[in-house]
Order: structure tokens, then C-alpha cells, then sequence
């Protein structure tokens, strides 16, 4: 039969270091892998604001293709943009332009 020897503090103190060892450990672990942890941080908000830059630039192509589709398939909007921006206007219709003046100084 095998008899438990008392070591007394050196039993304590034995653990205390084993455990300490272990910690300091998974500390340097820890700082090892901090800045990779840093870098995937800066990369999920480069990824957020990529995707947020994505859907307006969606939004603003949808409303490309409307205008597209209004311009190709509807003669009333390629009239109304022929004269608003050219000032065209119909063989028998008199056009009146209004200038702002620019205020005196």
C-alpha cells in the first residue's frame, strides 16, 4: 500500500506555479493573436461599409433604369426632356423663357 507523503506548503506552492505557468501561457497566446484579432475588426467594418456603398449605388442604378425605360419606351418623357433641356417646342406653339436677374451689390 502506497502511503501520501504531506508536503505541506511545497504541495500548495507546486500548483501555484503549475497554474501561474498556464496563465502566463494563455496570455502570450493571447497577444500573439491580438493583432490578427484587431485586423479582422478593421476588415468586418471595411466589409460594412463596402456593403452599405454597394446597396446605394444599387439604389442610384435602379433609378438609372427607370429613367432608361421611361426614356425609351414613353414618348411623353422624351418630349417633356426635349423641351425642358433643349427648348423644343411644337410648330405652332409659342415658347416664353423667364431669366432670374441677379441681385444688385
Amino acid at each position: 500500500m502506497k502511503q501520501k507523503v504531506d508536503l505541506g506548503i511545497w504541495s500548495w506552492l507546486a500548483q501555484a506555479v503549475v497554474a501561474l505557468v498556464a496563465i502566463a501561457a494563455l496570455l502570450l497566446i493571447g497577444m500573439a493573436y491580438l493583432p490578427e484579432i484587431q485586423k479582422n475588426e478593421r476588415m468586418r467594418r471595411e466589409i460594412e461599409r463596402l456593403n452599405a456603398e454597394i446597396d446605394q449605388l444599387k439604389a442610384v442604378q435602379q433609378q438609372q433604369q427607370l429613367e432608361f425605360n421611361a426614356l425609351r419606351n414613353d414618348p411623353k418623357t422624351v418630349e417633356r426632356l426635349a423641351r425642358e433641356k433643349l427648348g423644343y417646342a411644337k410648330a405652332d406653339e409659342t415658347v416664353i423663357r423667364f431669366e432670374t436677374n441677379a441681385p444688385a451689390r
